[in-house]
């Protein structure tokens, strides 16, 4: 589930890119693909959780290290992508 909201997110992030180089009204994709990030996160976290109510430890050791360091990175680029029209759109008006 989290993979599939993730490449919502994706989409939605490219779209909102897309949107503001064409010069038309961005915010709502921004607010989709800042929304789906999160919601990936929440996804992210619930099947961990579903790993530990399970004590699948093996899962945990395996994946959680190198899923948070993705996760944490994932989620600044969002941001960042996100917010990069607002930045520009405020640098234009000055």
């Amino acid at each position: 589930m989290w993979l599939i909201i993730g490449l919502i997110a994706i989409v939605a992030t490219f779209i909102n890119l897309f949107m503001y180089s064409k010069g038309k009204d961005y915010k709502l994709a921004m607010a989709m693909g800042l929304s789906f990030t999160a919601l990936t996160l929440c996804a992210e976290y619930s099947l961990v959780s579903d790993w530990v109510k399970a004590r699948d430890w093996a899962a945990l050791e395996d994946v959680v290290p190198g899923m948070e360091r993705a996760l944490w990175f994932l989620t600044i680029v969002s941001i960042l992508l996100n917010i990069i029209p607002l930045l520009l759109e405020r640098k234009g008006k000055k």
